[in-house]
């Protein structure tokens, strides 16, 4: 039997380093091989895809934005075995390709064979062009800001349908990284103290994680009392808001310090900050994503003379397809309360009103939904 694959048009947000965002009609092409086409049903609005468009990474390629998302899949191509059409996915964004050192070690996050960060599909390629049949690249090999979406079959998760398209999209980036760098890279032991600089999507999830494993006292910092008041709701026992406090004085002041401080920001000032607020042999967990070429101080004195830590995170140093279905059964089982981090649900075509909001620090999670 021949099967024969077409491709589909979509709208799309779309950023240009000349033109800034758009939202145009694109052309998806079919699935290659090892490739399938899911229908998106909700795709949140990160942090990452803000980087790109205030500039703080490069971009070099006309890009189709967004990377964490969930939906349906409608189409696969060859060789494609794991997953089958109606599968209700998860899409990872950092697509490991399995083959090289880390990935053999058991460190996906860390592969050194994946096309993702360069903005491709895993063979170099792209499934998008615009109306003049101009090349459009999928951010961090997804490019999930439209309505169908051509990826590896390594990014997809399959999740049960009962699953809200809405939580799914959120355990594509913020949700895994944030509860990750709890439980995967920092390894936070029962009891242990911890402080949270930033309380967005990511350090809600870091939150929800230090509950989930019994921390106490769990502090939240940050500039926004709604979202200290969605912590303190989320598992948060002390909340502090940044511009009224110094915080690493309070800390030690208050609590001699904590056994962990997570900075889920990505700001220079804050990530200098988190070594004053820890204990002796205490660790400052880097999750919050800097611009590009950014570079901050430390005192390497202290460091050594009090064995303190410093861990970069990346991606809450999990395997997709390992710790995702984790989160899901401890989401379905109410211990955890995922669907409390989302904010507004919009339409696709207000992504630019909802990154905004973003920059300004407005509001819990959005999701965007294709109409």
């Amino acid at each position: 039997m021949t099967i024969t694959r077409k491709s589909v048009s979509s709208d799309a947000v779309t950023f240009r380093s000349d033109a800034g965002l758009g939202v145009e009609p694109i052309h998806v092409t079919a699935p290659g091989r090892g490739q399938i086409r899911v229908e998106i049903r909700a795709t949140g609005v990160c942090h990452s895809d803000l980087h790109i468009v205030n500039g703080d990474w490069p971009a070099d390629k006309p890009l189709v934005l967004g990377h964490e998302a969930a939906g349906i899949i409608r189409e696969t191509g060859p060789d494609v075995a794991a997953v089958s059409v109606g599968d209700h996915v998860v899409l990872s964004w950092f697509a490991p390709c399995g083959r090289c050192t880390n990935c053999a070690a058991g460190r996906a996050w860390l592969c050194t064979g994946t096309k993702a960060l360069e903005n491709t599909l895993p063979d170099g390629s792209t499934a998008y062009t615009d109306t003049d049949g101009q090349a459009l690249w999928p951010y961090l090999g997804l490019g999930t800001f439209t309505h169908s979406v051509i990826v590896p079959e390594a990014a997809a998760i399959t999740i049960p349908k009962e699953l809200p398209f809405e939580v799914g999209a959120l355990l594509g980036c913020s949700i895994t990284t944030g509860v990750g760098a709890v439980v995967n890279t920092a390894k936070v032991p029962i009891g242990s103290s911890a402080v949270v600089i930033g309380c967005g999507g990511v350090g809600l999830s870091i939150i929800m994680g230090l509950k989930l494993i019994g921390a106490n006292p769990i502090i939240a910092v940050d500039l926004s009392d709604e979202k200290l008041t969605k912590a303190a709701e989320l598992g948060a026992t002390v909340t502090l808001r940044a511009d009224q406090v110094d915080v690493p004085s309070h800390l030690q002041e208050s609590y001699g310090g904590v056994d962990f401080a997570f900075e889920a920001i990505g700001r220079v000032s804050t990530i200098e900050s988190l070594p004053r607020m820890l204990v002796r042999g205490g660790t400052a967990v880097l999750v919050g994503m800097a611009a590009a070429g950014s570079r901050a101080s430390i005192d390497p004195f202290d460091l050594a003379d009090q064995g303190k830590n410093i861990l970069g995170c990346n991606y809450g140093s999990s395997v997709a397809k390992i710790d995702i279905p984790k989160l899901v059964n401890l989401y379905l089982a109410g211990l955890l309360p995922l669907g409390e981090l989302i904010g507004q649900i919009r339409p696709l075509d207000e992504a630019p009103a909802a990154l905004e909001d973003l920059h300004h620090g407005k509001g819990l999670r959005a999701i965007l939904v294709p109409s």
